[in-house]
């Protein structure tokens, strides 16, 4: 009598957890399975489409940078790519890391330095167009020319203090 009920709970016992083994058993088939599926139901995929290749860049202008109120070297470059235009200072390019406040400027001179009192050479408002903050001292950089400004206008590019108001070089556009 005694082993009645003690085979009934054994019985139990063994199919509840030969079921639990079995429902965890379950979701791991079922997850190694559905890429197996996705293959087979996956439609395929489009080709991407060729893009159209940038239209290289045209150079306009270049110039080479020479020193105003601390040493600056290397090339600017007014390029054209994709209907932007962009100032480029070459890898060469480098100036004084003395100077807070740095901004790049295109000016409408052709002779910033001559036109301005040394030693800092200080611009008049209205005679350049601000690019944007001198991103490093060396090497080569990028930056946009607004669309609203007339290249025909800018003859220069320079490395400017604003809070000093100082020119630190300048590289006068040939060509």
């Amino acid at each position: 009598m005694k082993l009645i009920p003690l085979t009934i709970l054994a019985s139990l016992l063994i199919f509840s957890v030969g079921c639990t083994q079995e429902s965890a058993q379950q979701p791991e088939s079922e997850t190694a399975n559905p890429s197996s599926e996705a293959e087979v139901t996956a439609e395929p995929e489009a080709e991407p489409e060729a893009e159209a290749e940038p239209a290289p860049a045209v150079t306009t202008k270049s110039g080479t940078f020479v020193p105003g109120e601390a040493p600056t070297s290397g090339m600017a470059t007014i390029v054209t790519e994709n209907g932007e235009s962009y100032l480029e200072l070459d890898e060469s390019f480098q100036t004084s890391d003395q100077g807070p406040d740095l901004f790049v400027i295109l000016h409408r001179s052709d002779d910033v330095l001559a036109t301005t009192e040394p030693p800092a050479y200080p611009l008049q408002e209205g005679d350049y167009v601000i690019l944007g903050p001198l991103e490093e001292f060396t090497g080569a950089q990028r930056y946009q020319i607004p669309e609203d400004v007339n290249l025909d206008d800018y003859q220069s590019a320079a490395i400017w203090c604003r809070q000093f108001n100082a020119t630190f070089g300048v590289a006068k556009f040939e060509g």
